[in-house]
């Protein structure tokens, strides 16, 4: 039998575990001195990326180097507003529109017209010039005898003129043969829109022959026929080398070449002004013209009625 009332051993007491020493507190860097950058770090780039800088404040370095400059170039100094930053030059102007002389304008076959109206030229008088070489193929120098022997042989006496017509229907020409040096048609106050101021026979003189266009009366004006008349000489206009000129009170002066030449023809129809639309505006012709001012009269539709003149 078992005895219960004998006690059972107990097992050996088990020697107590000691307690684990203290663990010092985690090391802290020192906290680094003002306006430098922590131990490790390159000077002057931040740990990681900020992702996005104060409002106001410019963003920092980005990490890889814009294009352009080699990796690791610093950034030039942003300047105050409105400079350039160093180094870099302010790009240039744009250059000024056109190329178009303002001080003459030349017609010609790729540009035969130009609006007076909108090259502020309809107001005063505008002086139309003819100046030519009257002595082609003789020079200046030479002599009196020489220059008195060439006169005889070989001059051209070149007439200015024009035909002109009115918004009233009325027509004439203006011209040194016949002595028709004012249009026979003039305003109330007796003054003509268009006149010749002279007749230059030598060619000697400096300012050519002038025809004069009061642009003041524009609204008067439907058409004028500006030409060219060999009236002595041999028809030699490639040696003549006449040019024509329009003088208006303001805007440019426009200048037609007569650059084409017909040994056969003694007339010349330079240009023509005519309103268009209330708009005065100057076409280049250049046509020259076998026969008289009745054979220019009927190419360009005037129907007038013509008799033999002289000066």
């Amino acid at each position: 039998m078992v005895d219960y009332t004998k006690r059972q051993k107990s097992p050996p007491p088990q020697p107590e575990t000691p307690p684990a020493p203290p663990q010092p507190p985690p090391y802290q860097p020192p906290p680094p001195p003002p306006h430098q950058q922590p131990p490790g770090q390159p000077y002057g780039q931040p740990p990681y990326p900020p992702p996005y800088p104060p409002p106001g404040q410019p963003y920092g370095q980005p990490p890889y180097p814009p294009p352009g400059q080699p990796y690791g170039q610093p950034q030039p100094p942003q300047g105050p507003y409105g400079q350039q930053p160093y180094g870099q030059q302010a790009p240039p102007p744009p250059p000024q529109q056109g190329g178009v002389n303002l001080g003459k304008v030349s017609l010609t076959k790729s540009a035969p017209s130009v609006s007076l109206t909108k090259t502020a030229g309809t107001t005063g008088v505008l002086r139309v010039n003819l100046n030519w070489n009257s002595r082609p193929g003789g020079g200046g120098g030479g002599g009196f005898l020489k220059r008195l022997a060439s006169a005889g042989s070989g001059a051209i006496d070149l007439d200015l003129g024009c035909l002109y017509e009115y918004a009233d229907g009325s027509k004439g020409v203006i011209q040194a043969l016949g002595n028709a040096f004012r249009g026979q048609h003039t305003l109330g106050n007796g003054q003509s829109i268009v006149w010749l101021d002279g007749d230059d026979r030598s060619g000697s003189n400096s300012g050519g022959e002038n025809l004069m266009v009061d642009l003041q009366h524009t609204q008067l004006i439907r058409r004028i026929l500006v030409f060219a008349l060999i009236y002595e000489g041999v028809p030699n206009w490639g040696q003549a080398d006449a040019v024509v000129t329009m003088f208006p009170a303001n805007g440019p002066q426009i200048e037609v070449r007569l650059d084409e030449h017909d040994p056969r023809a003694r007339i010349c129809a330079i240009a023509m002004i005519e309103n268009q639309g209330g708009q005065l505006v100057v076409n280049r012709e250049v046509r020259y013209v076998h026969g008289g001012q009745d054979v220019l009269d009927r190419q360009y539709g005037w129907g007038m009625d013509w008799t033999p003149g002289r000066k």
